[in-house]
């Protein structure tokens, strides 16, 4: 099963999730690797779909 297919059984958006995913693995403690896993990831509130933002 791929992260793309994982996320979204479990209710995330994949791009958001990827994204989110991308951005803290440098800072993230190996001991806590874990919690990127789409079963236990939870968004953090600057974690946002810039898709829907109007750029024009």
């Amino acid at each position: 099963m791929s992260l793309i297919h994982s996320a979204r059984m479990n209710g995330h958006d994949p791009y958001a999730y990827l994204r989110s995913v991308l951005e803290r693995l440098p800072t993230q403690r190996a001991s806590q690797i874990g919690d990127l896993l789409p079963h236990r990831w939870t968004p953090s509130p600057t974690t946002r779909d810039d898709r829907l933002e109007d750029h024009t």
